[in-house]
């Protein structure tokens, strides 16, 4: 997740209230290639997850869509993670294949490799820390994936992977024989109560966060633009060749610098490209989040990649200025000789449908790019407001303020959860609250940061 959502009535939270009452693009699509006939492989990168390899493992053996091959790439881990995945695989009948690194690298080589040494079509990155709910879950993304051309890149929902969910699984046939056979892996952590607590309370703020920015905020970019701004990155189904032309044109640039989160550059990128980034609410995977102490440093590695990414896409983010100039450019050519002679002959046809290529974004923008925009600006704006009224120690304006976002994100987030959840939301959104505020801290002091690498510092070598 890139962006802490400030809820009331925010510009994205506008725009995605505008979006789900507008509806979709009508447009039915005609997709060119059977999905079905797609190759597809699975790369698992990882590092140190003996405690979690054989949960990934085992939810693909329930997937409908059995992969082409599944390769693990091990980033010079320090545990028994090789020989773990290896032995599940075995036992289960499953090809696992192993890259193993000297040298740890990060995420970014592994996505570049991938894409550069198959010969697949989808190429689906599914972190080690990760299993996969729902059983079509690969299915339906790489069926997406064809609908359309201009589709580049599908997730489903992403939830917490909570010491329930493991538990749970521990009856699973293949997860129990794994546990027979390797006793002394915790594969249900035994570390105390007070770190329990940490990582409960971490797991009970990420939900309400991935509900409401799933369930609302994503759910409205997708009816309105089409796209999210980036996939949740633990779970993508990508199309090769474009992950392929991204890493070519941006590696004699960046290297392996994109950013602080790879999965936000190259969301962004593929926007920038006229690509959609696709979400869809019937699939859901879970990913394991880290205890409560550690999550100031992913507030730092979600906000900073996007001002990163804000930066060197700043042709996005400038689109809604140049909005009147390619409503003009659009309505010129679909009323041309030319333009209405493609329309006749044109046979694949898809909704949301844009030119392709960077040099358009540059001289017309995107429609994408209201929504990074807003986002950028309630980034900025929402914490640096809430900082004025403490400088000037506007305290019944600081309450009134922090009482009335709050009880919206809570009636937003009962709204879009299931009927038999909105009691549990409700009493945790109330719950984590004093959490989320407390994000709105190291929000600004990455704002800050990222401000002094752009124009004092002149450093914008970023990386995780």
């Amino acid at each position: 997740m890139a962006t802490l959502p400030y809820f009331i009535l925010s510009p994205n939270a506008i725009l995605s209230i505008v979006g789900l009452i507008r509806g979709p693009d009508k447009t039915v699509p005609t997709p060119p290639t059977d999905w079905r006939d797609a190759k597809v492989d699975v790369i698992i990168p990882a590092r140190n997850e003996e405690s979690n390899i054989a949960f990934c493992l085992n939810s693909l053996l329930t997937q409908t869509l059995k992969p082409r091959r599944i390769v693990l790439v091990d980033d010079n881990s320090s545990d028994r993670t090789v020989e773990l995945a290896s032995d599940f695989g075995k036992a289960n009948g499953m090809e696992v294949t192993i890259v193993r690194r000297e040298q740890a690298a990060g995420k970014t080589p592994t996505l570049k490799s991938a894409a550069r040494e198959s010969d697949c079509d989808v190429e689906f990155i599914l972190d080690a820390d990760t299993i996969l709910e729902t059983p079509t879950y690969i299915s339906r993304t790489v069926e997406e994936l064809y609908k359309a051309v201009g589709i580049a890149c599908a997730c489903g929902n992403v939830l917490s992977l909570s010491r329930g969910d493991r538990k749970r699984r521990l009856n699973d046939p293949a997860v129990k024989a794994f546990q027979d056979r390797h006793p002394d892996v915790e594969l249900l952590s035994k570390k105390n109560i007070y770190v329990r607590m940490q990582m409960a309370l971490t797991t009970m703020y990420r939900d309400c966060l991935y509900m409401f920015l799933q369930r609302f905020v994503y759910r409205g970019q997708m009816t309105f633009f089409g796209s999210i701004m980036h996939p949740v990155g633990c779970a993508v189904a990508y199309k090769r060749e474009y992950i392929k032309d991204l890493f070519n044109k941006y590696e004699p640039i960046l290297g392996d610098n994109l950013t602080n989160s790879e999965d936000i550059f190259l969301g962004f990128a593929l926007v920038n490209n006229g690509y959609r980034n696709i979400q869809l609410q019937d699939v859901l995977c879970r990913s394991q989040d880290p205890a409560i102490n550690r999550l100031p440093h992913q507030f730092y590695l979600w906000s900073s990649a996007f001002l990163q990414s804000c930066y060197y896409f700043n042709g996005l983010v400038s689109s809604p200025f140049r909005a009147i100039k390619r409503w003009r450019h659009n309505q010129a050519f679909i009323k041309s000789a030319a333009g209405k002679a493609i329309m006749e002959k044109r046979k694949i046809k898809e909704p949301y449908r844009e030119p392709f290529g960077d040099k358009y974004t540059e001289e017309y923008g995107r429609p994408m790019g209201w929504a990074i925009l807003m986002s950028a600006v309630e980034k900025v704006c929402f914490p640096t407001a809430l900082l004025i009224l403490i400088i000037l120690q506007k305290w019944e304006a600081l309450v009134v303020t922090a009482l009335a976002e709050t009880a919206l994100s809570l009636a937003i987030l009962t709204w879009v959860s299931s009927a038999g959840t909105r009691i549990r939301y409700l009493l945790t959104g109330i719950l984590v609250t004093p959490v989320r505020y407390s994000a709105l801290l190291f929000d600004y002091i990455t704002i800050l940061r990222f401000a002094g690498d752009v124009w004092m510092r002149k450093d914008t070598r970023w990386r995780k």
